[in-house]
């Protein structure tokens, strides 16, 4: 799957996702721009995988018409320490292949 990394998590989560084509919004000179441009962006550019921390953004955004399947994060901080013990839940929700979702995982 292609997979976009929200520019507030850290980019050496990357290679922990194995086995999917992985990309960081800072690599493609997305940092900045607001949700809903990043979404259509994402869209448009055949990813199938949003993964991010920001926990306001299906409140923000209108996630029911979007193809993606996003991941939202959650835990002490956005440190890759914190995060990665999140990392084998996101990719069983992954191979699920079930895109045009939401998903919260909670390191709780």
């Amino acid at each position: 799957m292609r997979v976009l990394l929200d520019e507030q998590l850290p980019r050496q989560l990357a290679p922990l996702l194995v086995g999917h084509w992985v990309r960081t919004v800072q690599q493609l000179s997305w940092a900045g721009l607001r949700n809903s441009e990043l979404l259509n962006r994402a869209e448009s550019e055949q990813f199938e995988v949003f993964i991010t921390a920001d926990q306001n953004l299906e409140f923000q955004q209108n996630l029911r018409q979007s193809r993606l399947l996003v991941i939202v994060l959650k835990a002490a901080s956005n440190a890759l320490e914190d995060l990665q013990p999140l990392v084998p839940y996101a990719l069983a929700e992954i191979a699920k292949g079930q895109l045009g979702r939401v998903v919260r995982l909670d390191a709780k």
